[in-house]
């Protein structure tokens, strides 16, 4: 039994039998992380040290992604600015996994600082879709994503600051859920965007995002804007129907330029929602048209605010042979942050800078405050909204990278969920006549992810999820027809 490809819930089954060890399902992962190292999905990872571990934690293995806080392992954002920084403490979120028995895998690869939408941009090198070498797994979080889709995770962590969990999920045939801000800690996560930023998982399938949503979810003092709300026991919730439930479709979300495969994939995927006897019906989200143009000006605002912390003297590189401290923090931020962070710092500190405040950063904020009441209004009518995740499959390496501005707009559809600090959901959808995954996305009401998680999993269970056998069989299972 090849047990990296299992689901959590399926393996639990037979750790509770005691049909197999947790030993043996770390083994089996340790195997294929090796064998898959041409993705580049996974880095920091120590095949002794996992071992080790399982010696005092006796539950399911998992990856996290870079830039969340692990007690003296390394935690670099891929960047070279953070190379060789240990964190002192634990996230809120890996205690949560630690006090549930988790045997903490290693670390996954990312975009730098999560600045991108294709894992092209980190320090140790591009993360490579498991289902064609030559494109992205998409961004931010591609390692988690790629190392799902290829087994090499039974499930990992992730974190999405305007789609970077729902975009490389969509792109590689994986689940990949954004809570609500506030949902889980952001406590030991290394800000991006203060406002914007949420841990969530990514998953083989929907009952596995419910089972680890549960895990890392709650209040926690040492976030303050974490929300003290009762946490949904989600695995037992999404089980039932959707019979009579509101689905708005919004019209906006059928763009100029989206791939006519997504589309069609987006319409079948409605009428099988249908069948299973949701109503479904279009709706108007005016303000989505701003939304890639709001999120550049508080993103990039809240991360050269955020980043200007890692200047060579309390974490990771320093410059050497600077002439004065002032020198040294020129050097080593010219030396540590890569292209797209430096661009990214610039953008917000103008939009931020004396003079421009009210006309680019208050100005976006306001128009924010339109979008959250889109959706808010929205909500009165439709249980959930139904969108595609990205407005297009993945794209070849190296496509983007000479244009940032076709690169942002990769995380047009799943950018407004952040602003609005809605959750959402991608689920794989189908694919495209050349084999690529399509994501389809579910939005729902402010900590109301029992609703998305239940559409999400009904949706599931009438349609085949996509699997893969990286290096037996390059071509997908999928091949043979996604849908059941």
């Amino acid at each position: 039994m090849e047990l990296n490809k299992l689901t959590a819930h399926e393996l639990i089954k037979l750790l509770n039998k005691g049909d197999i060890s947790h030993i043996d399902i770390c083994n089996s992962l340790i195997d294929v992380v090796q064998k898959n190292k041409k993705l580049n999905a996974v880095v920091n990872f120590d095949k002794e040290k996992v071992l080790e571990r399982a010696k005092t934690h006796k539950g399911l293995p998992i990856f996290i992604k870079d830039n969340i806080c692990v007690k003296d392992e390394l935690t670099t954002c891929s960047s070279n600015i953070l190379k060789g920084f240990k964190p002192p403490y634990d996230a809120t979120v890996i205690e949560k996994l630690l006090q549930s028995d988790a045997v903490l895998m290693g670390k996954t690869n990312m975009d730098e600082f999560a600045f991108g939408s294709s894992t092209e941009t980190s320090c140790y090198g591009t993360t490579r879709n498991p289902w064609d070498m030559e494109r992205i797994p998409g961004g931010s979080s591609g390692g988690s994503a790629a190392a799902v889709a290829a087994d090499s995770a039974i499930w990992a962590l992730g974190s999405d600051t305007g789609g970077s969990i729902r975009q490389p999920a969509a792109l590689c045939g994986v689940v990949g859920l954004k809570p609500t801000y506030g949902r889980v800690s952001r406590y030991g996560l290394i800000a991006f965007g203060s406002s914007l930023d949420q841990i969530g998982p990514l998953t083989k399938d929907v009952e596995d995002a419910a089972l680890l949503l549960k895990i890392i979810s709650g209040h926690d003092p040492m976030d303050s804007t974490s929300v003290d709300t009762s946490v949904p026991d989600y695995p037992s919730l999404i089980k039932k129907d959707i019979k009579g439930l509101k689905l708005g479709i919004p019209k906006e979300y059928f763009i100029k330029g989206i791939d006519p495969e997504v589309k069609k994939s987006m319409q079948d995927a409605i009428k099988k929602l249908e069948s299973l006897g949701a109503i479904c019906e279009d709706i108007s989200l005016p303000h989505t048209e701003y939304a890639v143009a709001v999120y550049y000006v508080v993103a990039t605002a809240e991360a050269s605010s955020n980043l200007a912390r890692f200047d060579g003297v309390q974490y990771g590189l320093r410059a050497s042979q600077a002439k004065s401290v002032i020198d040294m923090h020129k050097k080593t931020r010219a030396q540590g942050f890569g292209d797209e962070a430096k661009r990214r710092i610039i953008l917000g500190t103008f939009a931020l800078s004396s003079g421009y405040y009210d006309a680019y950063y208050l100005r976006a904020l306001k128009v924010r405050t339109l979008i959250k009441k889109d959706f808010e209004d929205a909500f009165k009518k439709y249980d959930a909204i139904v969108t595609p995740t990205t407005p297009t499959p993945a794209f070849k390496i190296g496509e983007k990278t000479a244009d940032p501005l076709t690169m942002y707009l990769s995380d047009i559809f799943t950018i407004s969920a952040n602003l609005a600090g809605i959750p959402g959901i991608s689920i794989p959808c189908g694919f495209t006549k050349n084999k690529l995954p399509i994501g389809l996305q579910i939005l729902g009401k402010a900590f109301d992810e029992e609703m998305i998680l239940r559409i999400a999993h009904n949706y599931e269970q009438v349609t085949k999820k996509p699997r893969l056998d990286l290096g037996k069989n390059k071509k997908p299972r999928s091949s043979l027809g996604f849908f059941g």
